[in-house]
């Protein structure tokens, strides 16, 4: 390695998911020179096992009064929709306060503010983005159906409807019938829903980000498998070192490495308050069941998609850290759930997942750059909403990246925020 301190190349993003595939494509689109390093290759991680939704109307945080109500009901069955393992409940009490603070109504406004001038951004980049790189085809526009089991239930969310309605959301209300012709098959005890058909999904998430490292190779960038570790400022650029000893230079460096970043952001000094969503998930053979539309089960904590390679029955929260070992009995209890919710569904040959969906407390990402040095631009922390954030942010990197304003105020997604 050349001691002296000219950069290789110059920009290394450090993350190949589906945020910093985007990033890179975006950057090498301005005509910069882009190489991206990831621990285990493209798409390894929570970009592999999604439930392959761009959900742009879903502008409401997770942090907000409404779940505060629910969560002591939640947290009280170890596979309901959030739950905290034991053993890692003194180790989150730090973040978990971040949270319940996030929670206060103006601070959610400000949150649902954001995140719906995020969402229409990204909403507004997407499709010339896959058409760029070839992935238009993989887009589906099918819409979500959001199901209720109660009038007292459905009167409950129309609050948080409103607040959709507030910022120009479409969807429309319906009872049981106009449901049915939307997706047959729903069991009786759903009596209300709503349909939103601004919500797309992608054909299959590991697929698209794998088609988007292809795309990325075939314009000339290099993808190389190590797990960056640090990162340290240098003149004119950054230093990355991996966990094999050895080092890189590039004049400017993004860290897109999800449910991990904070780690490496820590070498540079901050202290970034991200957790881990463990999402889980079964992913059920293409016949499984004759779904048309992406459905919710929002008291329930999960989702069913369909994917061009199967039936994904898949959600909730398990906040837990990245040490502790999977607790696939999450998944079996939604597969359960979904076959007493869809009777027609067909449980046989599933395959389960987990993966890391990388949070911060106020439901926002990071975006923007490190206090440490200008040189590191920070893309992570879109939780459950990496997919549906990838272009969008991919656009405010590639500014950053070229000192060009902002599309959007990034203000609320400063990483130094908290």
């Amino acid at each position: 390695m050349n001691s002296a301190a000219q950069p290789d190349v110059i920009v290394i993003v450090i993350g190949a998911g589906v945020v910093g595939l985007s990033a890179a494509i975006a950057a090498q689109a301005r005509g910069l020179s882009v190489t991206v390093l990831d621990r285990e290759g493209p798409a390894a991680g929570a970009s592999a096992g999604n439930a392959g939704a761009f959900a742009f109307t879903d502008i409401l945080p997770l942090a907000s009064p409404g779940i505060l109500k629910k969560a002591p009901k939640w947290l009280l069955d170890p596979l309901g929709p959030l739950s905290v393992p034991p053993a890692y409940a003194a180790q989150i009490a730090p973040w978990m306060f971040r949270f319940w603070r996030a929670c206060s109504p103006k601070r959610v406004a400000h949150s649902t503010a954001a995140q719906t001038a995020m969402m229409d951004l990204s909403k507004a980049e997407l499709e010339p983005f896959l058409s760029a790189s070839g992935t238009l085809p993989m887009l589906r526009k099918e819409g979500n159906l959001q199901v209720y089991e109660s009038e007292s239930e459905f009167k409950a969310s129309l609050p948080g409807w409103q607040a959709r309605a507030d910022h120009g959301v479409e969807f429309r209300h319906m009872a049981a019938a106009e449901m049915a012709a939307i997706q047959p098959g729903l069991a009786p005890r759903f009596t209300h829903g709503t349909f939103t058909p601004g919500w797309f999904s992608i054909a299959d998430p590991k697929l698209y980000t794998l088609a988007l490292a292809d795309h990325f190779r075939s314009r000339g960038g290099v993808i190389e498998r190590a797990e960056a570790t640090a990162l340290a400022p240098i003149d004119g650029g950054v230093e990355i070192r991996a966990t094999n000893g050895s080092t890189r230079r590039a004049a400017q460096v993004v860290l897109a490495a999800g449910a991990f970043s904070h780690r490496i952001a820590r070498t540079l000094g901050e202290n970034i308050p991200l957790e881990t969503e463990r999402g889980y998930n079964t992913t059920l053979p293409s016949g499984a069941f004759d779904l048309r539309t992406q459905v919710t089960f929002g008291g329930h904590g999960f989702v069913v998609t369909r994917l061009s390679t199967g039936i994904r029955v898949g959600g909730a929260v398990e906040l837990g850290g990245l040490s502790l070992p999977p607790n696939y009995r999450r998944s079996e209890a939604m597969l359960q759930k979904a076959r007493t919710f869809l009777p027609g569904l067909k449980p046989e040959g599933g395959v389960q997942w987990m993966g890391f969906r990388p949070s911060l407390p106020d439901s926002l990402p990071a975006i923007g750059h490190a206090r440490a040095t200008s040189r590191v631009v920070y893309a992570f922390g879109h939780g459950h909403l990496g997919l549906t954030q990838s272009a969008g942010t991919a656009r405010l990197v590639a500014d950053l990246l070229t000192s060009q304003t902002p599309a959007i105020d990034i203000t609320p997604f400063s990483p130094q925020r908290f």
